[in-house]
């Protein structure tokens, strides 16, 4: 109706017509309500354009112009003409609107509108071509107009290319990029045509958070990039794993303190402003340090990329969202420095993730997740459409990142997998767990050297939310993952920390799980529990090059089959030993400890472990650590002394097994230590409690001590006698 003057007025709104009077009213007004609001946001739009103009128009005569006053005339050209006629438009059709009857006519001003428009544009110069700068001044306008716009659209997903194209954002979130040699945090945006990395700009206080673009790959020129022989992986800085769980030790014991603080002053102290602070940095340590999975991307026209995540599910998930849009016939993009300025800022409104994840980044309301022991049995799977070599990683959240928790056997040549495989998994504020189905891969010409690298075939993954309600019951609860045209079927039921922590004393005094120590060396008439022999041998024999040995989860029902085994005295245990799998000899033994009726450094002397470990003075620290192994009983102290040899020795092979003492102090040291009664408060079994935070950490750092200490003979200790009293 805009196009030029006709004869008679535009959609017939001044004539007649037929039929129903009211109803044919009624459409009318109907149909200019809508150009009156279009009018109106139209205008507001023009507006919010006129506002930065006025200063820069004002500036361009001062000795500093942000922009010459050609510039400024070019970029908004004729916007304060152009307001002006809408808004004259607007004033004269509004109160018509209003007062709306059959003897209303606006066809007139239509028509003024479209002769002022005509008049507009013949007074425009011929000459007044469209350049490159000009391009960019329509790209920064669209844009611009978008971001204004965001009120009336906020799911706002997109932003125009210079061809007038809509470039989608499908994904995006943080990953840790290694930047010559060092870890960065990046938040990476997938758009429809290529991939940004993008970082977080530092900004004054008061002011917008803006992004800065460290680099982008059209998606026509993105490959994944593979390791071979020939090339040299970049330096990438691995933390020891005791740091990280030293990390993870801190977090807890400020988790702990947070609630406490909460609790006495209902959140109001700045104190707890200043520990979510102290967590927030901590937290997002960990985020950037513990990631080893590498992702490489390469630019076939230039440099390759390097990402390091945690979960081969997120490498999975970025790397399928990609070569899903590669599969669309893509035409390489270069992007001007206008442009991808204009792409980076548009990130910071586009982005769905807006934050690290990380606690300190949840609101209070928020569920904590759930804190202990997740059994969960890996059954079956089906929908294989050829015999493959299949097996199952588990992945849960925690710390705001996934982590691999067990892995089940490889189950050979077969399209109907029967695992069967109980695992029990810690959890650490989880909230989800996630379920990888992989083919084996046994070409060794694929295997590379990077040690991280993971070359077997993903057949299809899925997760599942673990609801606190569901999972605490004592049932088993049975569910169904669907990935990819494959079905996983698994049960779990969920322990909570508190119950998980109580030592329960064996009712039947025959077998050796839960019977006090001193009871079954009697009745064995040894130093040390067969049990324990037994496993350490195997473990020295076969496991000291595995790596994370007692640290990574051996299968629950192989682990229970030994028990039992020990338990009954069965003649098949080392026919039993030699044929199990490595990681379930090594639970069966930490299992053990942890079932003691009271633990192998006893309750008695529990409290002076506390206290001695805390002791400043090193001199006076070695006495009383010293004089406490002394006044254990024999069977305990030398049960003790021939497990710290055996974990030293495991130690020596760190750089093959990756469990240094540390590691060995964080995964034996609450085994060892932990009261028979916990003074947990019941009713908070999903919350980090200080059971689980200050005593861990002086329960780690008890063994530890021992484990660094020069070799400690039981003999020697018998025959030094030092006056120190361990009354406490």
């Amino acid at each position: 109706c805009l196009s030029g003057p006709k004869q008679t007025p535009p959609l017939g709104l001044d004539c007649p017509l037929p039929g129903d009077i009211e109803k044919g009213l009624e459409m009318k007004k109907l149909v200019l309500s809508g150009f009156l609001a279009s009018e109106e946001i139209y205008i507001n739009q023009l507006e919010a354009l006129l506002l930065p103009m006025r200063p820069l128009k004002a500036t361009a005569t001062t000795s500093q112009p942000v922009l010459t006053i050609q510039q400024v005339e070019t970029i908004f050209y004729k916007i304060q003409d152009i307001f002006e006629i809408h808004k004259e438009f607007y004033d004269a059709l509004f109160p018509h609107i209003q007062q709306w009857d059959e003897k209303v006519a606006v066809g007139h001003l239509f028509q003024k509108l479209v002769r002022v428009a005509i008049n507009q544009s013949t007074n425009l110069s011929v000459n007044h071509s469209i350049g490159s700068f000009s391009l960019c001044v329509l790209l920064i306008s669209q844009n611009f107009l978008s971001s204004i716009n965001e009120e009336i659209d906020p799911r706002r997903t997109a932003v125009t290319t210079p061809k007038g194209e809509a470039r989608q954002l499908v994904k995006d979130g943080f990953l840790v990029e290694v930047s010559e040699g060092s870890r960065k945090l990046r938040h990476v945006f997938l758009f429809t045509d290529l991939l940004l990395c993008a970082k977080m700009k530092k900004t004054s206080v008061g002011r917008h958070q803006q992004y800065e673009c460290k680099w982008y790959i059209p998606l026509a020129d993105l490959t994944f990039q593979l390791l071979d022989d020939s090339d040299v992986l970049p330096h990438i800085q691995v933390l020891p794993e005791h740091e990280i769980e030293e990390m993870k030790t801190k977090i807890s014991v400020i988790k702990s303190e947070i609630q406490k603080e909460k609790k006495a002053l209902k959140g109001q102290s700045r104190n707890v402003e200043r520990l979510r602070k102290k967590m927030n940095e901590q937290e997002s340590w960990l985020l950037l340090h513990s990631p080893t999975i590498p992702f490489r991307i390469h630019n076939k026209h230039g440099k390759s990329y390097l990402f390091l995540l945690s979960s081969d599910y997120e490498r999975s998930e970025w790397r399928e969202s990609i070569q899903k849009l590669q599969r669309k016939d893509l035409q390489t993009c270069q992007l001007s420095s206008v442009e991808l300025q204009v792409l980076t800022s548009s990130c910071f409104k586009l982005r769905t993730v807006h934050n690290i994840p990380v606690t300190s980044n949840k609101d209070d309301e928020e569920t904590p997740g759930l804190y202990g022991f997740l059994h969960v049995i890996v059954h079956s799977a089906k929908g294989f459409k050829e015999s493959a070599n299949l097996y199952c990683t588990l992945e849960v959240d925690s710390y705001g990142y996934f982590v691999s928790k067990a892995k089940t056997r490889v189950f050979r040549d077969t399209t109907e997998p029967q695992w069967n495989e109980e695992f029990e998994i810690e959890l650490e504020g989880s909230q989800c767990l996630r379920i990888l189905c992989y083919e084996k891969c046994y070409d060794k010409t694929k295997l590379n050297k990077d040690d991280n690298e993971i070359v077997d075939i993903i057949m299809g993954k899925g997760q599942v939310q673990l609801d606190p309600q569901t999972v605490q019951s004592k049932n088993w609860h049975m569910d169904v993952i669907e990935m990819n045209g494959i079905k996983v079927e698994f049960s779990m039921k969920f322990t909570s920390r508190d119950l998980s922590l109580k030592r329960t004393p064996s009712k039947k005094q025959s077998g050796v799980f839960g019977v006090k120590i001193s009871v079954v060396t009697k009745r064995e008439r040894s130093k040390v529990p067969y049990i324990v022999r037994q496993c350490i041998e195997e473990v020295e024999k076969r496991g000291i090059d595995e790596v994370g040995i007692y640290r990574i989860s051996g299968v629950a029902t192989d682990i229970q089959a030994l028990k039992a085994a020990f338990d009954t005295n069965s003649k098949d245990i080392l026919v039993m030993l030699s044929d199990m799998d490595i990681n379930a000899i090594a639970g069966t033994l930490k299992l053990y400890f942890r079932e003691l009726p009271e633990p192998l450094l006893t309750d008695r002397l529990y409290p002076a472990f506390m206290e001695g470990i805390a002791l400043s003075d090193p001199a006076a620290k070695e006495n009383c650590m010293m004089h406490l192994l002394r006044s254990l009983p024999d069977p305990n102290l030398i049960t003790f002394l021939s497990l710290l040899e055996h974990l030293k020795r495991v130690a020596d092979n760190e750089p093959i097994n990756k469990m240094s003492l540390h590691n060995l102090g964080t995964v034996f040291g609450p085994t060892l230590l932990r009261p028979s009664e916990s003074e947990v408060t019941k009713g908070h079994i999903t919350l980090a409690t200080d059971i689980w935070s200050h005593d861990v950490m002086a329960q780690v750092q008890v063994l530890l001590y021992y484990l660094q200490h020069p070799p400690i003979s039981f003999a020697e200790l018998k025959r030094n006698t030092l006056y120190f009293s361990t009354d406490v």
